[in-house]
């Protein structure tokens, strides 16, 4: 049976839901695999391929073309320039991408999981310092990276598919007109694409990407081979060199440039799906050498012809092979947006579980692979504001503009934690984290400068976005902790109700109920209202806590542990399932392992069929009481009510659910 309600479980998965935090100074507990995908290396390495890397793959399609096209052409096709830019393109790519990503900061997993929340959660668990301000700091951060990477995230779907359809315009002029429509339909098919999984997309867009990167490289070494000397831009030199002789244009170019490293950030929340080894075998193998490829042979072009500044890419192929290649491109960044996808879908997730946002609902896609997940709030908004974004800027060349400032500003987030982790985890010395500051953290600062000058012709979209998803999470977090504050003072603590209970020598009725509550010592109120309501109590008792630590995933025995309260025979118990942030909170599954060793010690024996579920629902009023501003209480109150239903969070049967309403003023 089941007590419906408009309103949703205002504290999942937080509070009322049963869920709690282990904080950074408390063990993380015992940790199983990372649930990434497993099979052979090279199959692995594949599918990462078609997940991973759609977005810095197709960037080749715009980021040149976007330098020389700055401020009414500010940087020159000169030869200057274009050695100047190749190289400050191939260096980037190089520090930011190789060794930052893939050779440093894929070894902070936090327990093969990635992404600027797994970070943020490794960077507390190591602090030398538990402080809660520091503490604190480590949230902001990591609410502020996760903001900026949703920004990020509904631009790239757009600006990635409109790039590569508007290739039509150079291969078929007359098509031009086709270029939005058949952008929104393959976009509306990329989305609907997203509930059969990243596994089953991975597979299908391996071999595409394999195909995309080869053809790429080929272009730009016939392109490198007709104008050899252009080999000279890899020298770094190039671009100390452009940087010292026009300082301001090389700031504004560097705002371009960093749009040949977007996806970077998305490398590493992707690393929960495939493992850091199989994403670095197709970058160092197939991907970086590609790119470095055909970003060469733009140059090359547009040496050769400086009219070609205009679109390099297309323009270095043979006009013959243009519009097969505008096909395979518009597939590409089709994958492209998919790594962004992927990459929300995975954030949010670790988000949600960490009381960041409220609970979503969550499809595992894969038997295999428990960090492969959809999301189907995600997808609907990010294709929503993706939509918006194609219908209201109509081209690459506007999105543009409005591209990189999110990107920059999650690498800066991203460094700041990594030096954390360097120095609590890794004890670098100080001259290793100021050397790594200063390299990653002044690229990234001129990146993040340059884009700024943008903020005015677009550059406000995804700072809004990333300000909007702030202040979502700000609120959810601190409404949350309000509610959590005066549910505890109503409930009071377990021990003493139990004893009460002794005391009076309540009646027992046939049959089990369970209390999923998220304290260990406090009691549950739908327990609690049963008692001083009825008079009566169940011959078997289950408390249900589910702990959630900094880890992604914790297997084994120690993922339950019992209490019996101070009596084993009395039939109350209180289990704590212990999980990790990427884990469902499946509490019958929990209670069936249970029911083997644990519960029998308690004089319990669980039947799942004679089993009730009691849910404790705060039915929040809002009130004049401080701590919120009011407009940010009706923010908390109107994402509490479209939360996840508790019961399917729980994965409960529902029509053996009981949910007991308590008002709670806010």
């Amino acid at each position: 049976m089941s007590n419906s309600s408009e309103e949703r479980d205002t504290e999942a998965p937080a509070t009322d839901s049963a869920v709690t935090e282990a904080t950074a100074a408390e063990k993380s507990g015992p940790t199983g695999g990372a649930g990434q995908q497993h099979g052979p290396a090279a199959a692995v390495a594949l599918a990462a391929l078609g997940v991973v890397f759609g977005d810095i793959g197709t960037s080749p399609l715009y980021s040149m073309q976007t330098v020389f096209s700055l401020d009414n052409g500010l940087v020159k096709p000169t030869e200057a320039d274009v050695y100047g830019v190749i190289s400050l393109i191939v260096w980037s790519i190089t520090l930011i991408v190789s060794i930052k990503y893939i050779a440093i900061l894929m070894r902070a997993d936090n327990e093969g999981e990635g992404g600027v929340m797994a970070l943020a959660a490794l960077s507390q668990r190591v602090m030398t310092s538990k402080s809660p301000k520091r503490v604190a700091a480590a949230v902001v951060l990591a609410m502020l990276g996760a903001s900026l990477f949703f920004g990020d995230s509904v631009i790239t779907p757009a600006i990635s598919v409109l790039s590569s359809v508007e290739g039509l315009q150079v291969a078929q002029p007359g098509l031009g007109h086709l270029v939005l429509p058949i952008a929104l339909v393959i976009l509306t098919l990329l989305f609907l694409a997203q509930r059969w999984g990243t596994g089953k997309v991975g597979s299908a867009f391996g071999p595409i990407m394999l195909i995309w990167f080869g053809v790429i490289g080929a272009i730009g070494l016939v392109s490198v081979l007709r104008t050899p000397g252009v080999v000279r831009g890899l020298l770094p030199t190039y671009a100390l060199v452009f940087i010292g002789d026009h300082p301001y244009l090389a700031f504004v170019a560097m705002g371009a440039v960093v749009l040949c490293i977007t996806g970077a950030e998305a490398l590493y929340a992707d690393m929960g799906h495939f493992g850091r080894p199989a994403i670095a075998r197709a970058w160092f193998f197939v991907v970086f050498p590609c790119l470095t490829l055909n970003y060469l042979g733009q140059a090359a072009q547009i040496l050769a012809d400086p009219k070609s500044a205009a679109n390099p890419f297309f323009l270095q192929i043979t006009e013959w092979a243009r519009f097969p290649v505008v096909i395979l491109a518009t597939a590409a960044t089709v994958i492209a947006s998919q790594a962004v996808i992927t990459g929300s879908f995975s954030i949010a997730r670790q988000a949600s579980s960490l009381g960041l946002l409220p609970s979503l609902t969550v499809r595992q896609t894969s038997d295999k692979s428990a960090g492969q997940v959809y999301l189907p709030a995600i997808n609907t908004m990010l294709y929503i504001g993706v939509v918006v974004l194609v219908v209201l800027f109509r081209s690459s060349q506007r999105l543009a503009t409005a591209y990189g400032i999110a990107v920059t500003g999650a690498l800066v987030v991203d460094t700041t934690l990594m030096l954390i982790v360097a120095r609590a985890l890794w004890r670098w010395p100080a001259w290793k984290l100021i050397s790594a500051g200063v390299i990653f953290g002044g690229v990234e600062a001129i990146f993040l400068f340059g884009n700024l000058t943008k903020v005015l012709h677009g550059g406000w979209l995804p700072l809004a976005i990333a300000a909007s998803l702030f202040l979502v999470m700000t609120s959810w977090r601190k409404g949350r902790d309000l509610v959590t504050a005066k549910r505890t003072a109503k409930e009071g603590l377990l021990a003493d109700f139990v004893a009460e209970v002794h005391a009076k020598g309540l009646p027992r009725v046939p049959g089990t109920a369970i209390f999923p509550n998220p304290s260990k010592v406090n009691t549950p109120l739908a327990m609690r209202a049963n008692v001083d309501h009825n008079g009566i109590l169940h011959e078997q008792v289950v408390i249900v806590s589910v702990e959630r630590h900094g880890v992604p995933h914790i297997d084994g025995p120690e993922r339950l542990e019992l209490d019996h309260l101070g009596s084993t025979e009395d039939g109350i118990a209180h289990l704590t399932m212990h999980i990790g942030f990427s884990d469902r909170p499946d509490i019958p599954a929990a209670l069936l392992a249970a029911s083997e060793k644990l519960l029998p010690g308690c004089g319990i024996a669980f039947d799942p069929n004679n089993a009730t579920y009691f849910l404790s629902r705060a039915s929040i009023q809002r009130t004049n009481a401080p701590g919120m501003p009011g407009w940010r209480k009706a923010l908390f109150m109107a994402m509490a009510h479209n939360a996840a239903d508790p019961a399917r969070y729980f994965n409960l049967p529902v029509e053996n659910t009981v949910t007991l309403g308590f008002p709670i003023n806010l």
